[in-house]
């Protein structure tokens, strides 16, 4: 990655463009892309609304829906182990383009993975962008090493911040193409999704969904944050985040270009008092309680859509943001717990319904025969707990009062058979 761009290894991302001319110069020579970006999304986005009822619905398979993000470099050893403790079956890694180097060093931690899906999200810097020879030669080495321990190849990620190298979509479709024409000619099995549009930002989608480029996606990957708006419940624009899911699911249903396929590939809160390492400012930060509390809505959400083939936590180490703080030794937070406990009850859960009243919600599951129910409320409730519920709190514990407490942290409610023998 060469300047003006620049990595930032506190927030595990690109630091900011300081150099407006430099982005200004860049986006004056995409104009023609950023006009076709309105005119697509003017089309596209009122026509997604309209048909957002009558999308059909999917089957989400609950065991691959659970997926974790994790740092090959980072305590290597440490992270297999705790992806073990958590249970998931499904893992995301990340793969730098300027650090090619690196890659044996990722394959030897694939291998280690075994048994376990992996989605490869393909990091771009602003050299591989111009340079298709550079990118086509880059792919293949990694398409070449590590296409048969990689389920899905994410190509290219939060394509609408110029900090990561694109200064319009077009450019992206171009990067995509690239990829595209590889995996036909020589790599046929290999599954390739994007693109990476990073928040509630669906005109880039739009137009990475609608154009006359020649390429199709195995999938739609999207960072779909609402950190920024706190609960994954409250409204932007009108929208809560199960909107967002609805409407990002049938962009993706009527594209000529995708198969019905919707990977959220990274998504968290920033948790309080952990600058520099927190990727975004103070005001959005969260307490861990919250940042656990939250998350854990965010999966059941999403869950629940039955939209979405696989939501990826970014992720299990990272001081700022991850269920996992590293800047001490290692210290599992509050999270960790959850999440475990959520893949402990649910992996094997068959979506029934979500009720939402008054800002209760009963999301309902068949787990193994039996019933299970989970439980919030934005505002503080009661429930008469009866004799046959079986509940656990969100960190596994078990609940024996006879009145049950419903608040911001879900609990799981097993309605046990009465009649059973």
């Amino acid at each position: 990655m060469q300047s003006p761009f620049a990595w930032d290894n506190f927030s595990d991302q690109p630091a900011q463009l300081k150099d407006r001319t430099f982005k200004k110069k860049m986006r004056k020579k995409e104009l023609v892309s950023l006009l076709k970006t309105a005119f697509t999304a003017l089309a596209i986005l009122p026509f997604s609304l309209v048909m957002s009822p009558f999308i059909r619905r999917k089957h989400i398979n609950s065991h691959d829906f659970f997926c974790m993000g994790v740092d090959f470099e980072r305590y290597p050893q440490e992270t297999l182990e705790m992806i073990e403790e958590l249970g998931v079956s499904r893992i995301l890694v990340r793969c730098k383009l300027w650090e090619m180097e690196k890659l044996p060093l990722l394959k030897e931690f694939l291998r280690t993975c075994q048994g376990k899906k992996v989605t490869l999200k393909i990091m771009q810097d602003r050299e591989n962008i111009e340079d298709a020879a550079l990118f086509e030669s880059n792919l293949r080495t990694i398409f070449k090493e590590l296409s048969n321990l990689v389920e899905l190849f994410e190509i290219a990620t939060t394509i609408n911040r110029a900090k990561w190298g694109f200064f319009s979509v077009d450019e992206y479709n171009r990067f995509f193409q690239i990829a595209y024409d590889l995996k036909e000619k020589e790599f046929p099995h290999a599954k390739l999704i994007g693109s990476g549009v990073i928040d509630f930002e669906y005109h880039f989608t739009a137009h990475t969904l609608f154009n006359l480029y020649k390429y199709r996606y195995d999938g739609v990957a999207a960072l779909l944050y609402v950190d920024r708006r706190g609960a994954p419940e409250n409204l932007q624009m009108g929208f809560d985040l199960s909107d967002k899911i609805a409407l990002l699911s049938t962009m993706t249903w009527l594209s000529p270009k995708s198969k019905h396929v919707l990977h959220i590939t990274e998504t968290n809160w920033p948790i309080t008092g952990t600058a520099p390492y927190a990727p975004t400012s103070e005001y959005e930060c969260v307490s861990e309680e919250l940042y656990a509390c939250f998350m854990l809505r965010y999966y059941l959400l999403s869950l629940a859509s039955q939209q979405v083939d696989s939501l990826s936590w970014h992720q299990l180490i990272a001081p700022g943001y991850g269920l996992v703080d590293s800047r001490e030794g290692l210290r599992k937070r509050e999270a960790f717990l959850v999440y475990k406990t959520m893949v402990q009850q649910l992996s094997r859960a068959q979506f029934l319904r979500l009720d939402i009243k008054r800002g209760y919600y009963i999301c309902q599951f068949l787990v193994d025969e039996e019933l299970v129910q989970v439980h919030w409320s934005l505002t503080p409730m009661t429930l008469h707990a009866m004799p046959n519920f079986e509940v656990t709190d969100h960190m596994g514990k078990p609940v024996s009062e006879a009145i049950l407490s419903i608040g911001e942290a879900p609990i799981y409610i097993k309605i046990k058979d009465e009649n059973a023998q």
